[in-house]
């Protein structure tokens, strides 16, 4: 059953944590305290939610929240419901830390004929450019409809959504074939945060 979360300092709400391991997530959250959030009770999350409504979550509790590879799996509106539910959860200087495949990588690997070609191997299997714009096939063809990306997302629109559902700014950036970005939800997000002051 799902209690209400009161967070001490420096919490992470990991969502759509699936069976990511903690060594999974980005070497800033070493020492946070992790709550882990997923759809799927099979996961033994912390808490068993969708990331577009949290209510055992108190406003304002959560240092920063962590999304990999999980907003793409919703639909445009449900993205800004998601962002949302975020920057309610977050504290004043909180911010949303997020990843996801980059749109832009895989319509040139398209382009240029690539569209099939193994780009890497996943825990999910191997992952092509079709993988990377509609989910993973292998992994929707066994039944895990859930796999299947509603939207997406390049580093103009990525950014332009997170100022859009409120957060204050947002930096974003491209490594490899995806897209990281992190949304602050105040200047004092920014300014305690920002990937300027970090690297």
């Amino acid at each position: 059953m799902n209690q209400n979360y009161h967070i001490d300092w420096m919490t992470l709400l990991h969502v759509g944590a699936g069976f990511s391991p903690k060594t999974s997530l980005p070497r800033m959250f070493d020492n946070w305290n992790e709550v882990r959030v997923d759809i799927d009770p099979s996961t033994k999350p912390h808490i068993v939610a969708s990331m577009t409504r949290m209510p055992s979550v108190d406003a304002g509790t959560i240092d920063a929240v962590w999304s990999s590879h999980s907003l793409e799996h919703l639909t445009a509106a449900d993205v800004r419901v998601a962002l949302s539910e975020w920057l309610r959860v977050l504290k004043t200087d909180g911010f949303a830390f997020v990843t996801l495949p980059d749109l832009m990588q895989a319509a040139r690997l398209v382009a240029n004929g690539k569209a099939t070609e193994v780009l890497y191997v996943s825990p999910a299997g191997p992952v092509t450019a079709i993988d990377m714009i509609y989910g993973h096939g292998g992994a929707i063809a066994k039944g895990q409809t859930y796999m299947g990306h509603r939207t997406g997302f390049t580093s103009e629109t990525l950014g332009q959504t997170l100022v859009d559902a409120g957060f204050d700014r947002a930096d974003v950036w491209v490594e490899g074939l995806s897209l990281w970005a992190m949304g602050y939800r105040s200047e004092a997000s920014w300014e305690r945060y920002g990937r300027k002051h970090s690297s």
